[in-house]
């Protein structure tokens, strides 16, 4: 009875994952009411998915969509959101710093 093979871990599927939870954790700090920017951010977040389901990992689109994102809270965000969200996009960026563990 022949297994699946385990996939080997790499830096880049650490990144991803942590991107994967970063995502989530900012789904949850959208309000339910209406909020300036709101279109923006439920945009960003759509294509952000996108990005997550594609298999290969191109580090440089990260990027990329961090600055669009960073877009959205300085263009379109005010207040409280701003800053709540704002946190997300710092996070997003230690997602992308992440490393493979070899203990």
């Amino acid at each position: 009875m022949a297994g699946k093979a385990k996939k080997i871990q790499t830096d880049n599927d650490v990144k991803k994952k942590a991107v994967k939870l970063v995502v989530a954790h900012l789904k949850k700090k959208i309000p339910n009411e209406y909020f300036p920017g709101e279109e923006s951010l439920k945009l960003w977040i759509s294509d952000m998915e996108e990005l997550l389901k594609a298999e290969e990992f191109n580090l440089s689109e990260y990027f990329d969509m961090r600055s669009e994102l960073n877009s959205v809270i300085e263009g379109g965000l005010e207040g409280d959101m701003k800053f709540r969200i704002r946190d997300s996009w710092y996070s997003f960026g230690k997602a992308l710093n992440k490393k493979l563990r070899l203990d």
